[in-house]
């Protein structure tokens, strides 16, 4: 599990799995969470791609240095992981934050992009009051006063109800999380703008949606398709956290397209 250090010499953790003489598979959480969030998947992966998990700087083990944070930023900290790891081209695979950083890359770095998996997300919020309520809510409270409608937000009520077990491990993953972190995460998604760049995107790209994602809705997902020539679009019976909820649909969709 190493420890490599971006640009400005903030810590991202980092784990590998999977043969060196695979292609390169790069997977990115979604806001609050850490690389675990893709324990479901990770093995799978890793029989087709040399996997390359990561905790999100303000996240996980990764360093929490002074926000506000930026989409760039997080898309340096990317291409400073793939040159430690002598990674020319990688794969990428995205949910929610992780595909905004997805998108990103996809237009301002394209000679580091095989092909993306943008997942659960979105690319631009017109409205930013709710992302400021919730930058002053964690402020004042922390992130164990937003826990419970976060998890309602990121699964079906009758997933929440048969999977007790997955919404623990999900719950103490997101009160986990360095608050000052959060803060600086969400403040990059609130002015964060990819309606423009990604028609600049040439990378062969996958977006996924939850039928059921109230938190980035298929409308979100749709555009962004329309946004990047030649996306494809898939929809799994999902609300938010999409691979946890619907782990071998999701594994199969992005295999069937990276493969």
């Amino acid at each position: 599990m190493p420890m490599i250090n971006a640009d400005d010499g903030c810590p991202i953790n980092v784990v590998v799995e999977g043969s060196e003489s695979t292609p390169a598979l790069m997977l990115s959480n979604s806001l609050g969470t850490n690389l675990h969030m893709w324990d479901d998947q990770a093995d799978e992966f890793a029989k087709h791609f040399r996997v390359i998990r990561y905790d999100r700087r303000g996240h996980g083990k990764s360093g929490v240095p002074q926000g506000p944070y930026s989409m760039e930023r997080f898309g340096r900290d990317v291409i400073a992981v793939l040159d430690a790891l002598d990674v020319k081209k990688t794969n990428w695979c995205g949910l929610s934050m992780g595909g905004m950083v997805g998108q990103w890359l996809g237009a301002n770095a394209p000679d580091r992009v095989e092909k993306l998996v943008l997942s659960n997300t979105h690319s631009y919020y017109a409205d930013k009051t709710p992302w400021n309520d919730r930058i002053k809510t964690v402020r004042e409270q922390g992130l164990a006063a937003m826990v419970d409608g976060n998890l309602q937000r990121w699964f079906t009520e009758g997933f929440r109800n048969r999977a007790p077990d997955v919404i623990a491990r999900m719950k103490n993953m997101f009160v986990a999380t360095d608050p000052k972190g959060y803060i600086a995460c969400c403040e990059a998604i609130r002015d964060m703008d990819f309606r423009k760049s990604n028609s600049r995107i040439s990378a062969p790209t996958l977006v996924i949606v939850g039928a059921q994602d109230a938190a980035t809705p298929p409308a979100a997902g749709e555009a962004i398709a329309q946004q990047i020539k030649g996306a494809k679009l898939v929809s799994l019976d999902a609300a938010h956290i999409s691979n946890m909820e619907q782990p071998k649909a999701y594994a199969e969709a992005v295999l069937n397209f990276l493969r």
